[in-house]
């Protein structure tokens, strides 16, 4: 039930919850799904604010790795 409420906030802001997860994971957020479940449910705002930052690592990371391959 964690991972579908996940899934529909972050499709509800034009990410996908695997994308979500992993640049989450880039930037060191440390939450659980069942807070991550709750943020979505309870507290919008902070929920905007976790997408945007799993949004940032995600394209750091891709910067990084295209810089790398040149």
């Amino acid at each position: 039930l964690w991972i579908v409420r996940i899934n529909a906030a972050c499709r509800m802001r034009g990410v996908r919850y695997s994308e979500f997860m992993h640049g989450l994971q880039l930037a060191m957020v440390a939450l659980d799904r069942k807070s991550l479940s709750e943020i979505a449910i309870h507290d919008a705002p902070t929920f905007d604010t976790l997408v945007e930052i799993a949004k940032a690592a995600v394209a750091e990371n891709a910067k990084a790795l295209a810089a790398a391959e040149k």
